[in-house]
Order: structure tokens, then sequence, then C-alpha cells
């Protein structure tokens, strides 16, 4: 059987949604969907009737999607400040249940709330979870047959979509042959994550303040399986293809 080659799902969203700017609430909502589509991360869109429209104002920048239609933007104004085209709608679209509806760049936005916990990164996914359960298994890292760390305590970390992560105790890593990276980014799930580099490359990453969620991967270190050679109980695992590769 075939199956499309892009979809669209769009499900009720049971949460109050809201988002800040310039120091406005610009969309405050029990009313918000969450839309899937083919590729691309889920995005809230929210009833037009619920966000600050005085705040807006029309542009001439339109767009067009062959599922969903085209696009109207709008540009954001409040505290003084600009966040332009970035509100888009289909006033006619292809997908009749987006009518009414409106959704905003998520980087746009100071800020974003599910109830009264803040957001980073994108909406959560109901279907996208992590599982972080300890184990005794043995874990070796190496890169170009250098051994970067080994460990017989890692804790394992299953994430929806993604390889299996394993983050190790920092006394069980060579530390000694990483560097501390400039690099940051940040995880909806999981929080903010800091670099480690070797041979100029970022190959390993540490969250030191996660989320409520990724609490106990606290001060672990984990490399990407990626970019590196990783055995699990003397047995070589296979480097993963990813967006990492």
């Amino acid at each position: 059987m075939n199956a499309p080659r892009h979809l669209l799902y769009f499900e009720p969203v049971h949460k109050r949604i809201r988002a800040e700017f310039g120091g406005e609430t610009i969309v405050d909502t029990t009313g918000a969907g969450l839309l899937f589509e083919t590729g691309i991360l889920p995005v809230y869109y929210v009833p037009e009737s619920d966000v600050r429209t005085d705040l807006l104002t029309r542009t001439d920048r339109t767009s067009h999607c062959p599922v969903k239609g085209d696009a109207a933007y709008w540009t954001v104004t409040a505290g003084g400040r600009t966040a332009e085209n970035a509100v888009w709608g289909y006033p006619d679209p292809i997908a009749p249940w987006l009518k009414g509806y409106v959704a905003f760049y998520w980087d746009s936005m100071d800020a974003w709330y599910e109830e009264d916990e803040q957001v980073f990164g994108h909406p959560h996914d109901p279907y996208s979870r992590i599982d972080i359960l300890k184990s005794s298994r043995r874990v070796k890292v190496s890169r170009n047959g250098e051994v970067l760390a080994e460990s017989s305590r890692p804790v394992m970390l299953f994430e929806t979509g993604l390889p299996v992560r394993y983050y190790l105790p920092r006394e069980d890593v060579r530390l000694d042959l990483l560097e501390p990276s400039k690099t940051t980014s940040y995880c909806a799930y999981k929080g903010e994550a800091t670099y480690w580099s070797h041979g100029g490359e970022d190959i390993a990453w540490t969250y030191e303040r996660p989320l409520r969620e990724a609490e106990p991967v606290r001060d672990l270190v984990c490399f990407w399986n990626e970019k590196t050679d990783v055995e699990v109980d003397g047995e070589p695992q296979e480097r993963p293809e990813s967006p990492w590769s």
C-alpha cells in the first residue's frame, strides 16, 4: 500500500497556550490546535479571536503551500519592538479546518507557555517522549582509536525517533582529551546543552541545568554516536544515520 507523500494532521490541544512579545501577551488561548506535517516540527495554530490583532499589521508577503493554500502574513509590534512577518494564516485554506487560525514563528516571540510553565524550542509533541534508564551495561567510546570514555554505569536515554544516547559520569570520561566548546543548543524536552570538542569538532554535550524530565542526566556527558565509535558490552555499535551524521 502506498502512503501519501505529504500528510497533515490537526489535533486539538487541551492546554492553555500563551505567547509574549515586547511585554505584551500576544496569544492567550485554550482553543489551539497542533498541526503535524510531514518533515516539519509540530506547530501551534491558534484562533484569530484569541490573538491581539490590534498589535498585528498585514504585510505584502505571501507564500503558497500545495497542501495548505496561500498564506498571508502579519507583523507584530509591541513595546517599541517589531517582529516582521512573524504571523501567518490561510484566509482561504485548502485544508478547511485551518480557516480562522493563525500560526507564529516560534523564535519571533519572547516566550511561550503551556499553562503556567514556559516551553522552549518548539511545542511539545504528545507523540514524542524520552525514557531515561540507569544501566550496568559497559559502554566504551573511542575516536580514531583513542578511548575517550569507558563506563559500566551509563544512563541510557531513549527518545522517540532518535538513536539511543549513552550519558556517562564525568569521572568515566577522559575530559583531559576534550575541550569545552562555545556551542550551545536547546531541546524542548531536555533543556540547554553545552558542548565538548575533540580535534576541533563538537562531539559531546552536557545538560548542566536540565528540564524536569531530564533531571537524571544532569552533568553527565553524552557523545554523538554518529561521530564516535561506541561499544556496548564489547559489541561495536553501528554509527546511526541522523541529521547529525
